[in-house]
């Protein structure tokens, strides 16, 4: 019974709070943009240039850890580079499934990076009260939501590290941060299921 309550409260509470607006909204866009990204994709291949040949290219002209260490990078700046281009690339090794683990890992890690730099950039304060003005929307909601809004960002096309980095910042329980930031390997998963069929 305590738990029903709860579970009632709770859902009152992202009613109020308009959890599950912002939900369908970014599930909405989420959808959109890898429908767009796949879209792209095969038009340029159709219309400009075999995008298959590209990824071969890629695989044979940079070498696995070089990639792999850009994409790092890239998952924990900002997310400077879309994920969806790695997978793709990843399902043209000789093990997909397994290059598609070790990105979502570096990906996971990337987050935890930014996690940890947002935690030490708490000890400064005008460099603190810059990124927080930066990403005040996404504080606010980790405020409001906590664990739901990570798995939000681990999921759907907000940047990952940039969500890691609040968490940091508001000093974010860090066992909770990454619980609910497992989601990224689904999120991965997913992904690669559209693209594996289309690469």
């Amino acid at each position: 019974m305590i738990r029903y309550e709860k579970l009632v409260v709770l859902n009152r509470y992202y009613r109020i709070t308009n959890f599950y607006g912002f939900l369908k909204d970014t599930a909405i866009k989420g959808g959109i943009v890898i429908f767009l990204f796949v879209a792209l994709l095969l038009a340029l291949e159709y219309f400009f240039f075999d995008f298959n040949s590209l990824l071969n290219t890629l695989v044979e002209s940079f070498s696995t850890a070089s990639i792999f260490i850009v994409f790092l990078i890239s998952e924990t700046v900002l997310g400077l580079l879309p994920p969806e281009i790695f997978i793709a690339w990843s399902s043209k090794s000789a093990t997909p499934w397994l290059f598609l683990f070790i990105i979502a890992s570096l990906s996971y890690v990337g987050g935890v990076i930014a996690y940890f730099v947002g935690q030490q950039l708490n000890r400064i304060p005008s460099i603190k009260n810059h990124i927080e003005n930066k990403i005040a929307l996404h504080i606010n909601n980790l405020r409001k939501w906590g664990g739901f809004f990570v798995l939000v960002g681990a999921m759907l096309p907000l940047p990952h590290s940039m969500v890691s980095l609040a968490c940091g910042l508001i000093k974010y329980d860090l066992k909770n941060y990454l619980a609910w930031a497992l989601f990224r390997y689904l999120r991965f998963v997913l992904y690669a299921l559209v693209i594996f069929q289309v690469f």
